[in-house]
């Protein structure tokens, strides 16, 4: 199935001619209007204590709800992905982040509201004011820090998190 066969009018003139033009854009047969379905842009929030534990979140809402998680989200418009994490963490978590250095990124799926998002997960290592302040807030149920060695990457909800989280424990940070 085409990524766009949900949308069904040209976004710019309104027209029903919006028909498949390749495997990620949309044209308009009226006005000629060439739509490209390109990645939304995420962030992923790596924070360990020192004890080599991984701050992990349980997901409050859909998608995964009740799985676990790690703090980040959308990067919005004209924001950069390290203050997009910085910004995500202090929601998510009422944490401060005092700097984040990137570690990799990882391209997702994210099925919200039936809608499929193709994502780019920007993976960041954060490092925070003073995690004695923690919270669960914005779309978290729980937060609680758990040792690397001991993460099991099925248990987290989201595909490019599962694949994160194997791919922090190889590193060995």
């Amino acid at each position: 199935m085409h990524p766009l066969s949900q949308f069904k009018y040209c976004p710019k003139c309104g027209s029903n001619h919006f028909v498949e033009n390749n495997f990620k854009s949309k044209r308009c047969e009226d006005c000629g209007f060439i739509y490209y379905f390109n990645s939304c842009s995420s962030t992923i929030a790596i924070i360990i204590n020192d004890n080599k534990e991984l701050l992990v979140a349980t997901r409050a809402h859909e998608p995964a709800k009740g799985m676990l998680d790690l703090p980040g989200g959308f990067v919005d418009m004209e924001e950069t992905g390290e203050e997009a994490v910085a910004r995500e963490v202090k929601e998510e978590t009422g944490l401060g982040v005092e700097t984040v250095s990137y570690l990799f990124s990882i391209p997702n799926k994210y099925v919200y509201s039936g809608f499929e998002v193709q994502t780019l997960d920007l993976v960041y290592r954060c490092f925070v004011k003073n995690a004695e302040n923690l919270k669960a807030e914005d779309d978290v149920a729980k937060l609680e820090f758990i040792k690397i060695s001991e993460l099991n990457p099925e248990l987290f909800g989201l595909l490019s998190v599962k694949e994160v989280i194997k791919e922090i424990q190889k590193m060995n940070i």
